[in-house]
């Protein structure tokens, strides 16, 4: 099971965010990212969209219906196993 850890960060200095995409063996995956902008990104949590097998964000699913703001590292890996479980 991937975890948070797994996640390789790249920061996106156009968007002013770090970004991290993560595709998992049922064909979803999650994008996560930190930075000014993002929910929770100014107090250091992190925002979690799931995607669809066609690597394009997806707000239909069990997991979530819109992205999840005000994450903690233990809440994105939360997350992260319940997509790997869908």
């Amino acid at each position: 099971m991937k975890t948070f850890n797994d996640l390789e960060f790249k920061q996106d200095i156009q968007r002013g965010l770090n970004a991290a995409r993560i595709m998992f063996d049922n064909g979803y995956g999650a994008s996560v990212i930190i930075g000014p902008h993002t929910y929770g990104g100014e107090d250091g949590l992190y925002e979690l969209g799931v995607l669809d097998k066609d690597k394009k964000l997806t707000c239909n699913t069990s997991v979530t219906k819109d992205v999840e703001g005000w994450l903690s590292e233990d809440d994105v890996t939360k997350l992260m196993e319940q997509i790997q479980n869908l």
